[in-house]
């Protein structure tokens, strides 16, 4: 059955209309047999300053993605409604968002992380009667932020990243933080199929960790092996390397 998109603006129509056509998906390769099953939750909404999504900013103390921004989400539990039921628990446990007050529009393409054989299907939602958010467990999340979509699609806000490694990519200065790694390559991709993105300098390529000290005062690239989504979204293969992702808030 269709969802209701009584109220539901344009460029969510658009994104939903153009899932198949997701221009990140054509990056990623085919999941393997034994990918971990993920979700993330794209939460759109409004306030009264305009539309916006839901983003959160991970834990210093995490072992993995410490301190990265991302959409709520996480692995899938045994038993439960997957992927529509893995992303609104996540929300739930991460940013306090109540499961009855979101609207299920859709799941976008399943993306394949292939250096950490995980599998990522974003779920997408809308908030018609957007609650208050909280900070799930300090321990995995430090804040929640509503990042307006006017910011995000802002050429002055937008930039590309060089990791240490060799990497770039597409990355945004929203919300006191550089997203950069999948959550930039997934907005990236979702700013354009929802007919929002606006033509932005893609030849200003910026050094990951002088951005992020410029940002927030601080370093936060770190080589973790465990930690290696960064090269699926960056714009080519590396010849050798395992970057941490640093996502965005």
């Amino acid at each position: 059955m269709s969802p209701d998109l009584t109220g539901v603006p344009d460029h969510v129509r658009s994104l939903l209309a153009s899932a198949d056509a997701l221009p990140l998906r054509h990056r990623m390769g085919g999941a393997t047999d034994t990918a971990r099953r993920s979700a993330v939750l794209i939460l759109f909404g409004r306030t009264p300053l305009g539309d916006d999504v839901l983003l959160i900013e991970k834990s210093d103390r995490l072992r993995t993605h410490a301190g990265q921004p991302a959409f709520p989400g996480g692995g899938a539990e045994a038993g439960e409604d997957y992927p529509v039921g893995t992303a609104l628990r996540e929300a739930h446990e991460e940013a306090g968002v109540d499961p009855a007050s979101v609207q299920v529009l859709g799941v976008l393409p399943e993306l394949y992380l292939g250096p950490s054989d995980n599998v990522v299907v974003p779920v997408v939602g809308w908030w018609d009667d957007p609650r208050e958010t909280v900070t799930g467990d300090p321990f995995e999340v430090a804040q929640v932020a509503r990042v307006p979509l006017a910011e995000l699609v802002d050429p002055a806000r937008r930039f590309r990243v060089r990791h240490p490694s060799g990497y770039t990519g597409p990355a945004f200065d929203v919300a006191g933080m550089v997203v950069w790694g999948f959550t930039a390559g997934v907005l990236d991709a979702v700013l354009t199929a929802a007919g929002l993105a606006r033509p932005w300098d893609t030849a200003d390529v910026r050094d990951l960790a002088a951005e992020q000290e410029r940002v927030r005062g601080r370093r936060d690239v770190v080589e973790r092996p465990a930690d290696r989504a960064a090269p699926t979204v960056a714009d080519g293969p590396p010849p050798t390397a395992a970057p941490r992702t640093v996502l965005g808030r």
